[in-house]
């Protein structure tokens, strides 16, 4: 088994965004560490406050979140860096050349009960001479990332990577204290039985998805003429593992119980990053009406409708859309 390093010089990553993924997994291993003591760590449970996203945040979000700014700000190279749980953007050297946006723990709500949760990272190419402290330097479509990856924390602690040259697992080897090399080439197959979806919002859905997941829900006796089976681990990360690992499909589609708020999950720190993660792997990543990649960042905290997973099935969720569109 390959050491990270090595495999990133082979796909032609330089020193800095070599030792810039090095620092970012480094504050995920003392996460892990935190997470794997659970209640031990006197981390669990939630603050009596709430994150920009008017969340109320659980003390592990909070930890994550600043050992994850601390550590990438002290590398030096990084020019700034946008969160989940951060109200604007962070300023760190005005000579860094790199941006980096994260999700510093996705599905923290699962802290309490044991279950999978992971952080979701993006690395941007920082603009020359712009101010560190303008947050529209991070308004880049997904097509600019450089890298992006999640950690998850579960059984084992394991690392999905993407530079842009294929998609690639990692597992944590305790034992040493670095990430191995444990699938060379993850592919995602274009056909899949499998989705995942939160179907207590179905009726709140849009009238194509609707009617895409009724056709499934048919069976054999249906359109689709097979089964399908449903699972959702209700965090973003563990979802799209398993994906990245059997296949299938992972939507989180818009929908109209608050109005306000018609989509759940953040453009540059959750879709972008496993969007490009998943392209890499051979999926499609797509808000139901375009490539998700291709969407143009309005605000950091943007929230977007989310499909991806399988080629055939993401195709024709868009086809459902296309038809619905068409006869407005």
């Amino acid at each position: 088994m390959r050491r990270l390093a090595p495999v990133l010089r082979q796909d032609g990553a330089d020193a800095d965004l070599i030792s810039l993924i090095k620092t970012i997994l480094a504050a995920c291993k003392e996460i892990s560490f935190r997470v794997g003591q659970g209640a031990l760590s006197g981390v669990l449970g939630s603050t009596l406050d709430e994150n920009i996203q008017g969340e109320t945040q659980k003390k592990l979000d909070v930890l994550a979140n600043e050992l994850l700014k601390d550590m990438i700000l002290e590398s030096g190279l990084v020019m700034a860096i946008s969160s989940e749980e951060e109200e604007s953007t962070v300023a760190g050297n005005p000579n860094g050349q790199f941006l980096v946006t994260f999700d510093p723990l996705d599905g923290s709500s699962n802290t309490d009960i044991n279950s999978l949760i992971g952080t979701i990272f993006s690395i941007l190419p920082a603009p020359a001479k712009a101010d560190p402290a303008d947050p529209s330097i991070f308004l880049q479509p997904g097509t600019a990332q450089i890298a992006a990856g999640y950690v998850l924390y579960g059984p084992s602690t394991m690392l999905a990577l993407t530079t842009g040259k294929g998609t690639r697992l990692y597992t944590l080897d305790k034992t040493y204290g670095g990430f191995l090399l444990t699938q060379e080439e993850v592919a995602i197959p274009g056909v899949t039985a499998e989705f995942a979806v939160n179907m207590s919002n179905q009726r709140h859905w849009e009238a194509p998805m609707q009617a895409y997941i009724a056709d499934l829900l048919q069976g054999k006796e249906g359109p689709r003429g097979k089964n399908y089976n449903m699972r959702w681990i209700a965090a973003m990360v563990g979802d799209v593992h398993r994906i990245l690992c059997r296949g299938g499909i992972f939507a989180y589609p818009r929908d109209l119980k608050d109005p306000k708020k018609p989509d759940k999950l953040r453009l540059m720190y959750e879709a972008n990053p496993i969007g490009f993660i998943v392209e890499q792997a051979g999926g499609l990543c797509s808000t139901g009406r375009e490539r998700m990649l291709d969407v143009a960042p309005e605000d950091i905290h943007q929230r977007v409708p989310v499909i991806l997973g399988a080629k055939n099935e993401v195709n024709r969720i868009v086809s459902y859309h296309q038809e619905f569109d068409a006869c407005k």
